[in-house]
């Protein structure tokens, strides 16, 4: 069992970072048409999503990503399950939740969770955002220097906003700026959209979409594809020494 846990360790620290991380069954009506330049201001909407989940070329599992609204508030969720391969031998699970509020058309974190379970190990960690304080503070299965308080910005986000984020803000040529801030981590992301759209397939369906692709200084890669009018990205890969690392391939999504 320690030998699978240490095969799946790319993916356990994947799934720490933003991923985001989501359907498309089939929708009956053709794909979106690509409408960038046009499109007016980004609205929040519910729904839910589901992805294949694809690990070093073989199908591992399938996760599901929600956004609900509670009141005056928002909560993000991803779940991702390991039910074959390795991933599925240490039934792997991991659950990420960020409730957040829309001020100024931004998102603003209130409050995070991640639980990640294995046969061998269950690990929790909570965190909270005060924005009156201006800083954020992690408990739980969590190195000691990771629950020190950490100093806020304006436009902070957790991972799983930031995935939604670039679905908001997503145009031909734009650099996207966002700052990470979620377990107790605090890190810079910049990625690069390209000028013009490319075809992904899923499944059956064509999907005109733009690539977004963040470029580590160690020469690994994650790339969102984000199409008109699919409120999740429709693929998420991330590279790792030149070569697919993880792999979410959007299967179905609908309006909650």
């Amino acid at each position: 069992m320690t030998r699978i846990l240490r095969s799946l360790a790319p993916l356990l620290l994947f799934l720490a970072a933003p991923v985001a991380p989501a359907q498309v069954p089939a929708p009956a009506e053709p794909a979106p048409v690509p409408v960038w330049e046009s499109a007016g201001p980004h609205l929040l909407e519910p729904f839910t999503a589901t992805y294949a989940a694809w690990y070093r070329g073989r199908e591992a599992g399938d996760a599901t990503m929600r956004l609900v609204r509670e009141g005056g508030r928002w909560r993000a969720d991803l779940v991702i399950r390991g039910d074959r391969g390795l991933a599925g031998l240490a039934r792997l699970s991991v659950h990420q939740s960020t409730v957040f509020e829309e001020v100024g058309g931004q998102y603003r974190p209130l409050s995070q969770s991640t639980v990640r379970e294995a046969l061998v190990f269950d690990r929790r960690v909570t965190g909270t955002y005060d924005w009156n304080a201006m800083q954020a503070r992690w408990d739980g299965s969590l190195k000691k220097d990771r629950r020190r308080p950490v100093p806020l910005r304006e436009g902070d986000m957790s991972g799983l906003l930031i995935n939604l984020a670039v679905i908001r803000d997503a145009r031909p040529g734009a650099i996207l700026h966002y700052r990470f801030v979620d377990g107790g981590r605090v890190r810079e992301y910049v990625y690069e959209v390209a000028t013009e759209p490319e075809t992904v397939m899923v499944g059956d369906m064509g999907y005109e979409a733009l690539r977004v692709a963040r470029n580590q200084a160690d020469g690994d890669q994650t790339v969102f594809w984000v199409a008109a009018g699919v409120p999740t990205p429709v693929r998420i890969l991330q590279r790792k020494d030149g070569q697919d690392e993880i792999d979410l391939r959007l299967v179905a999504y609908e309006g909650a």
